[in-house]
Protein backbone atom coordinates (compact mmCIF):
# COMPACT_ATOMS: atom_id res chain seq x y z
CA UNK A 1 0.00 0.00 0.00
CA UNK A 2 1.75 3.03 -1.16
CA UNK A 3 -0.87 5.59 -0.13
CA UNK A 4 -2.60 6.74 3.18
CA UNK A 5 -5.84 4.33 3.92
CA UNK A 6 -8.05 5.03 6.74
CA UNK A 7 -8.34 2.05 9.61
CA UNK A 8 -11.68 1.08 8.22
CA UNK A 9 -10.22 1.13 4.97
CA UNK A 10 -7.02 -1.45 6.38
CA UNK A 11 -9.28 -3.72 7.91
CA UNK A 12 -11.69 -4.46 4.36
CA UNK A 13 -8.05 -4.19 2.77
CA UNK A 14 -7.23 -7.10 4.93
CA UNK A 15 -10.80 -9.01 4.29
CA UNK A 16 -10.13 -8.52 1.00
CA UNK A 17 -7.38 -10.74 1.42
CA UNK A 18 -9.14 -13.49 3.17
CA UNK A 19 -8.83 -12.81 6.93
CA UNK A 20 -11.41 -13.42 9.49
CA UNK A 21 -11.97 -10.47 10.65
CA UNK A 22 -15.42 -11.05 13.33
CA UNK A 23 -15.61 -7.72 15.26
CA UNK A 24 -14.24 -5.26 12.86
CA UNK A 25 -14.83 -2.28 16.14
CA UNK A 26 -12.23 -4.19 18.01
CA UNK A 27 -9.57 -4.85 15.23
CA UNK A 28 -10.18 -1.08 14.74
CA UNK A 29 -9.37 0.07 17.92
CA UNK A 30 -6.49 -2.18 18.01
CA UNK A 31 -4.72 -0.72 14.90
CA UNK A 32 -5.37 2.70 15.88
CA UNK A 33 -3.68 1.96 19.36
CA UNK A 34 -0.92 -0.08 17.74
CA UNK A 35 -0.78 0.62 14.30
CA UNK A 36 -1.21 -1.37 11.20
CA UNK A 37 2.37 -1.77 10.47
CA UNK A 38 3.23 -2.55 13.81
CA UNK A 39 0.75 -5.96 14.00
CA UNK A 40 -0.07 -6.97 10.60
CA UNK A 41 3.25 -5.75 8.50
CA UNK A 42 5.13 -7.04 11.31
CA UNK A 43 3.80 -10.61 12.01
CA UNK A 44 1.75 -11.50 8.74
CA UNK A 45 4.61 -14.05 7.87
CA UNK A 46 4.11 -16.76 10.22
CA UNK A 47 0.23 -16.89 8.19
CA UNK A 48 0.92 -17.25 4.63
CA UNK A 49 2.63 -18.82 1.81
CA UNK A 50 3.55 -17.88 -0.87
CA UNK A 51 2.07 -14.28 -0.16
CA UNK A 52 -1.56 -15.73 0.43
CA UNK A 53 -2.80 -16.14 3.87
CA UNK A 54 -3.61 -19.62 4.72
CA UNK A 55 -7.32 -20.43 4.78
CA UNK A 56 -8.95 -19.32 7.77
CA UNK A 57 -6.41 -17.01 9.32
CA UNK A 58 -7.89 -14.35 11.57
CA UNK A 59 -7.00 -10.87 12.90
CA UNK A 60 -7.37 -12.43 15.97
CA UNK A 61 -4.63 -14.80 15.85
CA UNK A 62 -2.21 -12.34 14.07
CA UNK A 63 -2.88 -10.53 17.00
CA UNK A 64 -2.06 -12.79 19.62
CA UNK A 65 1.12 -13.63 17.60
CA UNK A 66 1.89 -9.34 18.16
CA UNK A 67 0.83 -9.48 21.57
CA UNK A 68 2.87 -12.85 22.34
CA UNK A 69 6.01 -11.06 20.86
CA UNK A 70 5.05 -7.77 22.78
CA UNK A 71 4.95 -9.74 26.14
CA UNK A 72 8.43 -11.93 25.13
CA UNK A 73 10.40 -8.72 25.38
CA UNK A 74 8.94 -7.02 27.98
CA UNK A 75 10.32 -10.74 29.90
CA UNK A 76 13.51 -10.46 28.22
CA UNK A 77 13.76 -6.96 29.26
CA UNK A 78 13.32 -7.59 32.67
CA UNK A 79 15.87 -10.34 33.07
CA UNK A 80 18.23 -8.75 31.11
CA UNK A 81 18.31 -5.72 33.41
CA UNK A 82 18.91 -8.35 36.18
CA UNK A 83 22.13 -9.66 34.24
CA UNK A 84 23.45 -6.35 33.23
CA UNK A 85 23.53 -5.56 37.03
CA UNK A 86 25.30 -8.68 38.10
CA UNK A 87 27.79 -7.90 35.06
CA UNK A 88 28.68 -4.55 35.82
CA UNK A 89 29.15 -5.23 39.64
CA UNK A 90 31.45 -7.91 38.57
CA UNK A 91 33.19 -5.86 36.14
CA UNK A 92 33.45 -2.89 39.03
CA UNK A 93 35.14 -5.64 41.60
CA UNK A 94 37.34 -6.66 39.32
CA UNK A 95 38.80 -3.61 37.76
CA UNK A 96 38.58 -1.51 41.56
CA UNK A 97 40.16 -4.54 42.62
CA UNK A 98 43.21 -4.98 40.00
CA UNK A 99 43.58 -1.28 39.32
CA UNK A 100 42.14 0.69 41.83
CA UNK A 101 39.48 3.38 41.44
CA UNK A 102 41.15 6.08 39.44
CA UNK A 103 43.43 5.39 36.54
CA UNK A 104 41.80 1.72 35.64
CA UNK A 105 41.14 3.20 32.31
CA UNK A 106 44.20 2.91 30.95
CA UNK A 107 45.00 1.60 27.30
CA UNK A 108 47.61 -0.93 29.76
CA UNK A 109 44.77 -2.34 31.39
CA UNK A 110 43.00 -3.83 28.55
CA UNK A 111 43.79 -6.87 26.23
CA UNK A 112 47.09 -6.84 24.64
CA UNK A 113 46.09 -8.80 21.82
CA UNK A 114 42.86 -6.69 21.36
CA UNK A 115 42.67 -3.98 18.38
CA UNK A 116 44.21 -0.74 19.84
CA UNK A 117 41.42 0.57 17.74
CA UNK A 118 38.43 -1.29 19.84
CA UNK A 119 39.51 0.13 22.82
CA UNK A 120 40.19 3.73 21.56
CA UNK A 121 36.73 3.56 20.60
CA UNK A 122 35.46 1.67 24.20
CA UNK A 123 37.02 5.05 25.40
CA UNK A 124 35.37 7.26 23.41
CA UNK A 125 32.07 5.82 24.26
CA UNK A 126 32.57 6.17 27.82
CA UNK A 127 33.58 9.69 27.98
CA UNK A 128 30.55 10.14 25.46
CA UNK A 129 28.38 8.85 28.25
CA UNK A 130 30.40 10.33 31.10
CA UNK A 131 29.66 13.66 29.47
CA UNK A 132 26.14 13.37 29.02
CA UNK A 133 25.37 11.69 32.72
CA UNK A 134 27.29 14.87 34.21
CA UNK A 135 25.08 17.26 35.42
CA UNK A 136 21.92 14.95 35.38
CA UNK A 137 23.69 11.66 37.13
CA UNK A 138 24.08 12.70 40.92
CA UNK A 139 26.82 10.30 41.93
CA UNK A 140 28.92 11.55 38.23
CA UNK A 141 28.39 14.75 39.02
CA UNK A 142 29.70 14.52 42.92
CA UNK A 143 33.20 12.10 41.90
CA UNK A 144 34.26 14.56 38.94
CA UNK A 145 33.84 18.05 41.13
CA UNK A 146 34.89 16.87 44.05
CA UNK A 147 37.55 14.38 42.84
CA UNK A 148 37.81 14.19 39.66
CA UNK A 149 37.53 10.94 38.68
CA UNK A 150 34.51 8.55 38.40
CA UNK A 151 35.39 5.34 39.93
CA UNK A 152 34.33 2.41 38.63
CA UNK A 153 31.07 1.39 40.78
CA UNK A 154 29.96 5.09 39.58
CA UNK A 155 30.95 4.25 36.24
CA UNK A 156 29.15 1.25 35.46
CA UNK A 157 25.67 2.96 36.21
CA UNK A 158 25.65 5.16 33.75
CA UNK A 159 27.05 2.61 30.77
CA UNK A 160 24.59 0.68 28.31
CA UNK A 161 25.02 -2.91 27.80
CA UNK A 162 26.30 -2.74 24.69
CA UNK A 163 29.37 -0.72 25.96
CA UNK A 164 29.37 -3.16 28.89
CA UNK A 165 29.50 -5.63 26.62
CA UNK A 166 32.55 -4.41 24.29
CA UNK A 167 34.18 -3.29 28.15
CA UNK A 168 34.02 -6.68 29.09
CA UNK A 169 35.17 -8.61 25.58
CA UNK A 170 38.33 -5.89 25.91
CA UNK A 171 39.33 -6.54 29.45
CA UNK A 172 42.51 -8.50 29.63
CA UNK A 173 41.53 -12.74 29.71
CA UNK A 174 42.61 -12.90 33.43
CA UNK A 175 40.28 -10.21 34.35
CA UNK A 176 37.38 -11.86 31.90
CA UNK A 177 37.87 -15.31 33.43
CA UNK A 178 37.63 -13.79 36.79
CA UNK A 179 34.25 -12.74 36.01
CA UNK A 180 33.11 -15.65 33.67
CA UNK A 181 34.05 -18.16 36.53
CA UNK A 182 31.14 -16.25 38.72
CA UNK A 183 28.94 -17.96 36.11
CA UNK A 184 30.65 -21.24 35.74
CA UNK A 185 31.77 -20.44 32.30
CA UNK A 186 35.01 -19.73 29.83
CA UNK A 187 35.57 -16.16 29.08
CA UNK A 188 34.67 -16.70 25.23
CA UNK A 189 31.33 -18.11 25.62
CA UNK A 190 29.94 -14.81 28.04
CA UNK A 191 31.61 -12.65 25.42
CA UNK A 192 29.09 -14.49 23.30
CA UNK A 193 26.35 -14.15 24.93
CA UNK A 194 26.82 -10.93 25.85
CA UNK A 195 27.08 -9.83 22.56
CA UNK A 196 23.60 -11.78 21.71
CA UNK A 197 21.67 -10.33 24.52
CA UNK A 198 22.27 -6.60 23.38
CA UNK A 199 21.48 -8.03 20.19
CA UNK A 200 18.04 -8.89 21.50
CA UNK A 201 17.89 -6.16 24.25
CA UNK A 202 18.09 -3.27 21.50
CA UNK A 203 14.98 -5.41 19.76
CA UNK A 204 13.11 -5.38 22.71
CA UNK A 205 13.81 -1.66 23.64
CA UNK A 206 12.72 -0.66 20.56
CA UNK A 207 9.71 -2.74 19.49
CA UNK A 208 11.33 -4.40 16.94
CA UNK A 209 10.12 -8.42 16.38
CA UNK A 210 11.69 -10.75 18.48
CA UNK A 211 10.70 -14.16 18.21
CA UNK A 212 12.39 -14.05 14.84
CA UNK A 213 16.01 -13.74 16.62
CA UNK A 214 18.52 -14.23 14.74
CA UNK A 215 22.67 -13.93 14.98
CA UNK A 216 25.77 -14.11 13.03
CA UNK A 217 27.73 -13.76 16.06
CA UNK A 218 27.46 -17.69 17.01
CA UNK A 219 27.27 -18.75 20.74
CA UNK A 220 29.34 -21.98 21.27
CA UNK A 221 26.27 -23.88 22.55
CA UNK A 222 27.36 -26.89 22.43
CA UNK A 223 29.34 -26.14 25.38
CA UNK A 224 25.90 -26.26 26.98
CA UNK A 225 23.45 -28.49 24.92
CA UNK A 226 25.76 -30.72 22.82
CA UNK A 227 22.67 -32.53 21.06
CA UNK A 228 20.91 -29.28 20.00
CA UNK A 229 20.99 -29.04 15.89
CA UNK A 230 19.25 -26.18 16.04
CA UNK A 231 22.05 -23.73 14.73
CA UNK A 232 21.32 -23.41 10.67
CA UNK A 233 24.22 -20.83 11.06
CA UNK A 234 22.69 -18.59 13.44
CA UNK A 235 22.42 -17.94 17.06
CA UNK A 236 18.28 -17.77 17.83
CA UNK A 237 16.34 -16.95 20.58
CA UNK A 238 15.82 -20.45 21.93
CA UNK A 239 19.39 -20.69 22.35
CA UNK A 240 20.01 -17.31 23.56
CA UNK A 241 16.65 -17.74 26.51
CA UNK A 242 19.03 -21.06 27.80
CA UNK A 243 21.99 -18.57 27.61
CA UNK A 244 20.53 -16.36 29.82
CA UNK A 245 19.01 -18.70 32.26
CA UNK A 246 22.80 -19.76 32.92
CA UNK A 247 23.39 -16.49 34.21
CA UNK A 248 20.25 -15.87 36.35
CA UNK A 249 20.33 -17.82 40.02
CA UNK A 250 18.05 -20.35 40.37
CA UNK A 251 14.86 -18.54 41.34
CA UNK A 252 15.22 -15.81 38.62
CA UNK A 253 16.11 -18.64 36.26
CA UNK A 254 12.95 -20.16 36.77
CA UNK A 255 10.89 -17.34 37.07
CA UNK A 256 12.15 -16.61 33.73
CA UNK A 257 11.68 -19.83 32.23
CA UNK A 258 8.42 -19.75 33.50
CA UNK A 259 7.19 -16.88 31.91
CA UNK A 260 8.37 -17.49 28.56
CA UNK A 261 6.59 -20.77 28.85
CA UNK A 262 3.02 -19.34 30.46
CA UNK A 263 3.15 -16.90 27.02
CA UNK A 264 3.64 -19.76 24.53
CA UNK A 265 0.57 -21.77 26.10
CA UNK A 266 -1.43 -18.72 25.90
CA UNK A 267 -0.59 -18.23 22.27
CA UNK A 268 -0.81 -21.92 21.39
CA UNK A 269 -4.63 -21.69 22.91
CA UNK A 270 -4.85 -18.74 20.64
CA UNK A 271 -4.20 -20.24 17.30
CA UNK A 272 -6.20 -22.23 14.68
CA UNK A 273 -5.08 -21.77 11.23
CA UNK A 274 -1.30 -22.96 12.59
CA UNK A 275 0.17 -24.82 14.80
CA UNK A 276 1.98 -23.40 17.80
CA UNK A 277 5.20 -25.91 16.75
CA UNK A 278 5.42 -23.82 13.63
CA UNK A 279 6.47 -20.46 16.01
CA UNK A 280 8.61 -22.43 18.00
CA UNK A 281 10.58 -24.00 15.07
CA UNK A 282 10.94 -20.08 14.05
CA UNK A 283 12.24 -19.57 18.03
CA UNK A 284 14.61 -22.27 17.40
CA UNK A 285 13.02 -24.55 19.86
CA UNK A 286 14.04 -28.61 19.12
CA UNK A 287 11.17 -31.08 18.03
CA UNK A 288 10.96 -32.66 21.32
Amino acid sequence: MKEYKSSEDLIDYLISKGVVIKNKKDAIRKIEKYTYYAIINTYKEAFKDDDKYFVGVSFNEIYSLYDFDKNLKAILLKYALEIELIVKSLIANIISKKYGIENYLDIQNFDINANIESIKKLMYSIEENLNKNYGKHTAVTHYQDIYGFIPPFVLVKVLTLGVISRFYGLLNQTDRQDISKYFKMSDKLLKQILVNLTLARNISAHSDRLYTFRSKFLISYQLIDNSYNGYNGATNLYMLINCMKLLLDEKHSKEFQNQVDREIKKLSKKLKSINIRSILDIMGYPSE
